[in-house]
């Protein structure tokens, strides 16, 4: 049964919009851009749906350049929470929308959060292999 957020927010989004899969994360590999191909086959959603939710949630917009889409790991990271959101959580388009928008500064620290902890893993490794 598909769930949307009321109006008085009695579904708290209480960690619902800014947890990623810290293993689905670290297998990201260390680009700036995506493709839109490449955004697709990462986060396991066709690309015309990638399209869509790019009308429907205001935070997803990939940079745009001789009539291309590209994707930055912060826009691969939102288009994962929307899938668990809608796929996993049983969301609606809306309630998603309202969700993310509610916690949009919360979400744009998580995304940030996300980022440094996928970027220390990364340097860690590194210091590993080279010392």
């Amino acid at each position: 049964m598909a769930k949307a957020l009321s109006a008085k927010g009695s579904r708290t989004a209480a960690g619902a919009a800014d947890t990623v899969d810290d293993r689905w994360l670290s297998s990201l590999p260390d680009k700036r851009y995506f493709t839109i191909g490449e955004a697709s086959s990462l986060c396991g959603v066709q690309q015309h749906v990638l399209r869509y939710w790019e009308e429907e949630f205001p935070k997803l917009r990939p940079q745009r350049r001789n009539n291309r889409r590209y994707y930055q790991r912060a826009d691969l990271i939102l288009v994962h929470q929307i899938q668990r959101l809608l796929h996993e959580e049983g969301y609606t388009v809306s309630g998603a929308r309202n969700l993310l928008g509610s916690e949009r500064s919360r979400s744009d620290a998580s995304l940030r959060r996300e980022l440094l902890r996928g970027l220390i893993e990364e340097l860690e490794q590194l210091r590993s292999l080279l010392g």
